[in-house]
């Protein structure tokens, strides 16, 4: 069954073509790791599929809304399809636990109670259920992104988008966050990842793309694509 499809989109600004004819299928349960220079239209594709940008022409169609036709209905998409930032875009005027409780309680009108227990459990699949009283300011930038992803995952996401996560932290700070994709993908999220982590892409996704002038250059199983690069701008960039 597949979670997501992109077919034939494009995306300008004013003259500038971002995505050119994009086409992908995301299976549900895959990790797929996109990979590219910057300016190859990774992240916008990203926000395409989560309707943060328009779209000229094709189509997407993801978590049973189809984007691009002018009747999605955009509040109950992001309900299925959690997207996570470079930046944490955390409240720093609230804890930890009101800010994965937030959108809980404004969105889907949970009770507090509730709220509060669903945080405790995704905070703690995170590794942060200490930190629940804790302000953004007394955190590591690896726990505050662990924290941007507890509070995607409290909105029951059947989809989880994430765009270069790790590419602010340092070394061992991205190790804490890459675990908790690692245990994401285990558990059977579906998962698109913009990436520069290429041992994380080798070794969890089930499939990798190469973004390459807005346009899909190659795909396919990491073994597949890391071991025999068809194309020399594939080749060129696992080199360096």
């Amino acid at each position: 069954m597949n979670a997501v499809e992109l077919h034939e989109v494009c995306k300008t600004y004013g003259d500038t073509a971002v995505l050119n004819g994009v086409s992908l299928v995301a299976r549900k349960g895959s990790v797929i790791a996109i990979i590219g220079r910057s300016g190859s239209g990774k992240s916008t594709m990203l926000r395409c599929v989560n309707g943060l940008e328009t779209i000229q022409s094709g189509r997407i169609d993801v978590a049973g809304h189809r984007i691009g036709d002018g009747r999605t209905n955009l509040r109950m998409l992001r309900q299925k399809v959690g997207i996570v930032f470079q930046g944490y875009n955390l409240f720093p005027h609230y804890d930890v636990l009101n800010n994965v409780t937030l959108a809980l309680r404004l969105v889907k009108k949970i009770s507090r109670t509730e709220a509060e227990e669903i945080a405790a459990r995704v905070l703690g699949q995170v590794g942060l259920a200490e930190k629940l009283r804790a302000r953004p300011s007394e955190l590591s930038g690896g726990q505050q992104q662990r924290v941007a992803i507890a509070r995607s995952l409290a909105m029951a996401p059947e989809i989880m988008l994430f765009d270069e996560v790790t590419s602010a932290l340092d070394p061992e700070l991205t190790g804490e966050v890459l675990k908790v994709l690692a245990d994401l993908a285990g558990s059977g999220m579906t998962m698109l990842l913009v990436t520069h982590e290429m041992a994380f892409a080798q070794n969890i996704a089930t499939e990798v793309v190469f973004m390459h002038g807005g346009k899909i250059w190659e795909s396919g199983p990491p073994s597949q694509l890391f071991a025999n690069p068809q194309t020399a701008e594939l080749r060129k960039f696992i080199s360096q």
